[in-house]
């Protein structure tokens, strides 16, 4: 019986519950190929093929195998908004003889070989497969050629589906899943059942995430239990050294060592077999410096000397996960801190440096303290027990992060467009704008902040309120007023409007502001 693996997808959309998830991700791997196994994993931690073609292309060959005019298939993408259901839809019941059901492993390498495909013979194969599969289907791979797949199912649920899969430990099937591993290159096998002292000296260890706290800090208990340090405003790493050498990950599981070489550089003199949890930062003389210092390094590949000179970083190491080979996560953060202590203080790195414990008397002064946070470019404390280990994933009771309050504007509602998942259906994905010398100017997006019941409201607002059309995007009436949170903004050349916000949401809609109430543009360039 070959697995169903689009029926697998439409589980896990329909469904927010975890056992829900859980349990139909262990059906399905329960009798799938490994082959399918392996590419569902892939697809669900990041591991997408390459686009192997343009999305006008797409909708040319759709609307020319449907028999439909071209301004018809425009004006149907334009109503329901993503080009991936579009063709689905109208290739639904175009399909005269049998469905074809195919592995996903089979769709999935067919598709990572279409990028050496003629247009020809691009053209060919899709218009041939639009007629093959069924709706559901259809629009899977859709999804996946265009790269536009999303679905709600996090590493965690699949750690746990895998673990009862493979009756394995949940952290020994978190670590196999680390590393820079690909479905063409690897296999099931490799990836699982291989003993571990096989795996590649540069795989990293699951990170351990925070919660965010939202009650009083007071409730945690004795503020003697727990550690308080910097949340810093950088990128989280893992800093390995095995078998004499070094090499350095982000949190998205990318090796970034050609683009910190000094870092790497620092990195050799450490002892072999550590691995330090830290913060990667712009820093220049015990100082971190602005994030936007930072994005100039995170994407270039084996900077220049002159780069390095004028965007200078450095690793603030607060964890330690394995020193002279052995796992030490399962020991103490205080045990874990004196070792950490050993290794940065006996070596003297200039470039890695020691996350500094802040030390308070009681929460009253930690609060004070934490109102400093903007002056340490930090966003604001990380509190950890201190008789935690360090665990895989987000967990919640042992570290938690609190953030000082997001700076926020209020801003108009312009542009809409449907989302994705179970919200395609929906405008959800939405365009701001502020007032600047008389007209509105659009300055970020946000997709995240409203509950459903409001995002229902939204999307029938769009729908009554549409001005113009552009394809997938609505412009609407600006009447409605949103709150909008950010961590922090700077400077920009490539946005029309002049800056640049970091992580924008919503963080409420201002239903007692009309549009005439909202900030402007100046406003927002204050606070920079």
């Amino acid at each position: 019986m070959q697995a169903d693996w689009a029926q697998l997808f439409d589980e896990l959309d329909a469904s927010n519950k975890t056992n829900d998830k859980v349990a139909a991700l262990l059906t399905y791997l329960n009798v799938a190929s490994d082959k399918d196994k392996l590419w569902l994993i892939a697809l669900f931690t990041g591991r997408k093929p390459k686009k192997p073609i343009k999305a006008m292309d797409m909708r040319t060959w759709a609307a020319s195998a449907s028999n439909v005019e071209p301004w018809l298939f425009e004006e149907c993408y334009a109503v329901v908004g993503d080009i991936a259901e579009t063709i689905a839809l109208l290739f639904a019941n175009k399909n005269t003889g049998e469905t074809l059901q195919f592995s996903l492993a089979e769709l999935m390498q067919e598709i990572v070989q279409m990028a050496s495909f003629s247009q020809d013979e691009k053209r060919h194969l899709l218009q041939e497969r639009w007629l093959q599969l069924d709706k559901n289907t259809c629009f899977l791979y859709n999804k996946f050629l265009t790269g536009g797949f999303r679905i709600g199912v996090s590493q965690q649920l699949l750690v746990q589906a895998l673990s009862k899969h493979l009756q394995k430990p949940a952290p020994e099937i978190a670590h196999r899943l680390m590393g820079n591993w690909q479905p063409t290159l690897h296999t099931f096998e490799e990836l699982f059942l291989q003993d571990l002292a096989n795996q590649e000296d540069a795989k990293p260890y699951p990170f351990y995430l925070s919660y965010p706290i939202e009650s009083d800090v007071s409730e945690l208990g004795d503020i003697a239990d727990w550690q308080a340090e910097w949340k810093w405003d950088g990128i989280r790493i893992q800093l390995i050294k095995r078998n004499n050498q070094a090499f350095l990950w982000s949190r998205g599981e990318e090796l970034i060592s050609e683009n910190f070489p000094e870092l790497i550089a620092s990195a050799t003199h450490l002892p072999n077999g550590t691995v330090i949890d830290g913060e990667l930062l712009a820093y220049k003389n015990q100082e971190a410096l602005p994030f936007n210092l930072l994005q100039k390094r995170i994407t270039r590949k084996k900077p220049s000397a002159k780069m390095i000179e004028t965007c200078p970083c450095a690793i603030i190491a607060y964890d330690v996960l394995e020193f002279d080979g052995i796992d030490v996560r399962s020991k103490s953060l205080s045990e874990r801190r004196k070792v950490l202590e050993q290794i940065i203080t006996q070596n003297g790195f200039g470039l890695i440096q020691l996350s500094p414990v802040l030390d308070s008397g009681n929460w009253e002064m930690l609060a004070k303290l934490r109102e400093e946070s903007k002056s340490q470019k930090a966003e604001g404390l990380m509190l950890k027990r201190k008789s935690s280990p360090y665990q895989n994933g987000r967990k919640r009771g042992d570290w938690w992060k609190w953030k000082v309050n997001p700076m926020h504007i209020d801003a108009v509602l312009v542009y809409a467009q449907k989302g994705h998942g179970r919200r395609a259906d929906l405008y959800t994905d939405y365009t701001f704008a502020l007032w600047h010398e008389g007209k509105l100017q659009t300055f970020t997006k946000a997709y995240s902040g409203l509950t459903d019941k409001e995002m229902i409201e939204v999307d029938q607002f769009v729908k009554k309120n549409t001005l113009e059309k552009f394809g997938p995007v609505r412009t609407v009436t600006p009447q409605l007023v949103f709150e909008i949170g950010f961590e922090g903004l700077q400077e920009s050349t490539r946005h029309k409007c002049g800056v640049a916000l970091r992580f924008p949401r919503i963080l409420r809609w201002r239903r007692d502001k009309s549009a005439e109430e909202a900030n402007t543009l100046e406003e927002l360039k204050k606070l920079i």
